[in-house]
């Protein structure tokens, strides 16, 4: 039997005993089906950043170079 087992600062393990799932349980670790999103995640998925397009800086046609220091050649 395993045991899929998720904390939030160690990540993910598998517990084969349901005598270590509870001990694990007990340390705050938590049970969760793979392929499934939990509550937070679910809630997370709606409240993502929307990425804005921005416009383009119009290109200064003035390039000056810093080579033309007033010299001759």
């Amino acid at each position: 039997m395993n045991i899929h087992l998720r904390h939030p600062v160690h990540g993910t393990k598998v517990a084969f005993m349901e005598e270590e799932a509870i001990f694990d349980e007990e340390h705050g670790w938590t049970r969760y089906t793979p392929g499934t999103l939990s509550a937070p995640e679910t809630a997370a998925l709606g409240n993502e950043l929307v990425s804005r397009r921005r416009a383009r800086r119009a290109l200064n046609e003035e390039v000056t170079s810093d080579d033309d220091s007033g010299r001759s050649n």
